[in-house]
């Protein structure tokens, strides 16, 4: 395997790489720390002509200057198929996807520069420690997982997401109904008021996140959002030092679909909202219109946990900002057995006791 390009530190020569805690360049030999500004300044004198070497037409990302990606090589999993990208201090041994060996296959090319990166705040440490803390409480998991689970691999990596802004103008119809009930000595008496209800207006959304990874669920990433913008700055190739970043193979046109999906079902739901006062309510035609929309390429910080037990993988995710972390857990069937005896039991006895209470009234 190539060896690639480090980040020097300018005071003893060490590989150095982001320290999530301080927010800063760190020197783990010297102890140094530097502002990602130097680095990125250290690296202007690095660059060469700039050029502009890409053919896309949206706003999502910018092009690689000459000389900006020389530091950068892609990396594909014979196993899996997946794809990332690292700087010189990303140690490519195992896919953090399925935990293969992978291998090197040159400079990055041919790919979009992010517009913004949002710097890890969260190391992996505290990745860990989430991870035990995300198996208490559950009874219903075996009690030997805890103890026999493995942790075969823990790797920070910059997921390559599209950020969405539009405009939803939307035009809602339901049908809704409104019930009186009432009663005398003889009869019960029902009445059903039926009405049409009409919302219409204009929503605004900013930056929302469908991630750019085909190796990524997306239904896992959607579960540990959302992301706090606020800590966003422009994407510098400093901040993946001492991480993967897994370069996007879905690019914004094919996501726009899953960006449609979500806004049209937030858009939809807001307007529902304002719905109320009456018994049951549904939706009878719904039209919304996109206006003003565009992309934005931004890498947000994930740490992937993959895990064995009884012969068996489980992939755990954190957000690497925020700290919320999701993944699956194995059931003990036979805790999960016992405990549905124990609710339907319950249940039954609750519903003979009311039926006996029925009786005698």
């Amino acid at each position: 395997m190539s060896v690639l390009q480090e980040y020097k530190c300018p005071c003893c020569g060490g590989a150095i790489s982001f320290d999530s805690s301080i927010q800063k360049m760190k020197c783990p030999y010297c102890d140094t720390e530097f502002e990602t500004e130097t680095i990125a300044a250290y690296d202007d004198i690095l660059k060469e002509d700039c050029a502009d070497d890409m053919s896309w037409d949206d706003t999502a990302g910018t092009d690689w200057k000459d000389g900006e990606d020389s530091s950068l090589r892609s990396y594909v999993c014979k196993s899996c198929g997946g794809e990332i990208i690292g700087d010189a201090t990303t140690a490519a041994t195992s896919c953090p996807f399925c935990s293969n060996p992978v291998v090197m296959m040159g400079q990055l090319s041919g790919a979009l520069k992010p517009d913004y990166v949002i710097p890890f705040k969260l190391d992996k440490k505290a990745a860990k420690e989430a991870l035990k803390k995300h198996y208490l409480g559950k009874k219903l998991i075996p009690k030997v997982f805890k103890d026999e689970n493995h942790l075969d691999e823990i790797k920070g990596i910059y997921v390559p997401f599209w950020l969405f802004d539009t405009e939803a103008e939307a035009n809602i119809r339901y049908k809704a109904t409104r019930v009186n009930m009432w009663s005398d000595r003889n009869y019960q008496y029902t009445n059903t008021s039926f009405f049409s209800v009409s919302r219409g207006g204009t929503l605004g959304f900013q930056r929302v996140p469908v991630d750019g990874s085909s190796k990524m669920d997306d239904a896992l990433m959607e579960s540990i959002e959302p992301f706090n913008f606020a800590d966003a700055v422009d994407f510098q190739t400093a901040y993946l030092a001492g991480y993967f970043a897994d370069r996007y193979d879905v690019d914004s046109e094919k996501s726009i679909e899953r960006a449609n999906s979500r806004i049209k079902k937030s858009t939809e739901d807001t307007f529902a909202t304002t719905v109320q006062g009456y018994t049951t309510v549904v939706p009878e035609h719904s039209a919304v219109k996109f206006n003003g929309g565009q992309a934005k390429y931004a890498l947000y910080p994930v740490w992937i946990l993959n895990t064995s037990w009884n012969g068996q993988k489980y992939t755990f995710a954190m957000n690497g900002q925020t700290g919320k972390f999701v993944g699956d857990l194995p059931l003990d069937k036979g805790a999960y057995t016992r405990w549905l005896f124990g609710l339907t039991g319950i249940i039954g006895a609750a519903l003979l006791l009311f039926s006996y209470l029925f009786w005698l009234i």
